[in-house]
């Protein structure tokens, strides 16, 4: 199944992903397109910005930045029935509207947007007033306050000029699609377009992968008997919106890609600044809010396996939802939940680790050279040389055709 197309914007066209040319991270399985939407109800859009004017005051300068928008359900039935959430800070030199409240409440209402750093405000009030239109007047009986996290692309972007308009955010919105339309996109596209991976070009990254629920715990003698029979499955899917590290520390899969790079002769970025990092986890298993903040809190891991220090200056947010747990607005006083036992969480967490992991691989592969502001390019990563680095390494299995 190809993958969903990309904006015709003018930026690079996407490359192969990183499983069609043979690397598997992690033990887990993927699922069907190896992205977030093989979470049921998740969909994905992306409004990417690309201009080329004079700069200030004659023009805006040059724009390497866009919009992601990641959608649980319609945005009217997300408010009148909003979903289980958890959320996570490994570094907090970034922001996400919208943290306060998920970690009070354990809930979201919103679609989940992700932007540049200097947009975040632009974006947060063009969400109010596209989700308003989409939401009933009767159904507003609450304050609504959109999810909105950034990333500063101003290596490449000229961001003091906040590029992104209202009608960015809702192309966004309007535009998000499920797994019907394959693959969700990744590299440059949406809030990817102007990103950095560890002095390369980064941006948007996918992976999910299928779980085995109610694997026996080592010590399920105290866990009060025996799993089912018949183990169910259930889907669990991560998006990066990648922009940190530094390239001699990069790792594909345990393989020191980045040292050998420097060894090259590859140029960096010549900058101190960490970066950052925007994950996003969805699941379609029955988790509470508690243990989606342990699922988010994970993600950490999986950045720290490519490479990441989560540096002074970097922002590693994390935020993870499930499609199956929901809690419906009016109802009460009492309600019944179905949820996964905590002793059967760590196929969980370890899917979170592989496929954060895998998406920030992801970025790499897909996205292509971009220059932008002042000239500034960001090479993308050498995918030949890598290929045989990890070869060499015996990490490379054989190509797997495009769904």
């Amino acid at each position: 199944m190809p993958a969903q197309a990309q904006h015709a914007f003018g930026g690079p066209p996407a490359r192969p992903r990183p499983r069609e040319l043979g690397v598997r991270i992690g033990l887990l399985p993927p699922g069907p397109t190896n992205s977030i939407v093989d979470v049921s109800g998740i969909s994905v859009g992306h409004a990417s910005i690309w201009r080329d004017e004079a700069p200030l005051p004659a023009g805006r300068g040059i724009a390497r930045t866009g919009v992601t928008a990641v959608v649980p359900f319609d945005p009217a039935e997300l408010f009148t029935n909003r979903v289980a959430a958890g959320a996570a800070v490994l570094n907090g030199a970034g922001e996400m509207i919208g943290i306060t409240s998920i970690r009070e409440w354990g809930l979201i209402e919103t679609p989940i947007f992700l932007t540049s750093s200097m947009a975040i405000g632009r974006v947060y009030d063009a969400a109010v007033e596209a989700l308003v239109e989409r939401i009933p007047s009767a159904g507003l009986d609450d304050a609504l306050m959109p999810v909105v996290a950034e990333c500063d692309d101003s290596y490449l972007n000229t961001a003091r000029t906040v590029q992104v308009a209202p009608a960015d955010v809702r192309a966004a919105l309007d535009g998000a699609r499920g797994a019907e339309a394959g693959p969700a996109a990744s590299g440059v596209v949406g809030a990817g377009v102007g990103m950095h991976g560890f002095e390369l070009k980064g941006g948007i990254g996918n992976a999910s992968r299928v779980v085995p629920a109610f694997v026996r715990p080592r010590f399920s003698a105290v866990q009060g008997g025996p799993p089912p029979a018949v183990s169910p499955t259930f889907n669990l899917g991560v998006l990066t919106l990648t922009n940190f590290g530094r390239i001699e520390r990069l790792t594909i899969d345990g393989v020191a890609v980045g040292a050998a790079l420097v060894a090259d002769g590859w140029p960096g970025m010549d900058d101190d600044e960490q970066g950052s990092c925007i994950v996003v986890v969805a699941t379609d298993a029955p988790l509470l809010p508690s243990q989606l903040s342990r699922l988010a809190r994970r993600a950490g891991l999986g950045l720290a396996r490519a490479g990441s220090t989560a540096g002074h200056g970097s922002g590693e947010i994390f935020v993870a939802i499930s499609t199956a747990v929901r809690s419906r607005r009016g109802d009460g006083p009492l309600v019944t939940t179905t949820h996964l036992h905590d002793g059967y969480i760590d196929p969980f967490l370890a899917a979170v680790v592989e496929a954060t992991e895998e998406a920030v691989v992801d970025s790499l592969f897909v996205a292509d050279t971009v220059t932008g502001r002042d000239g500034h390019c960001l090479e993308g990563l050498p995918v030949d040389r890598t290929l045989a680095m990890l070869a060499a390494a015996g990490r490379l299995g054989e190509p797997l055709l495009p769904r």
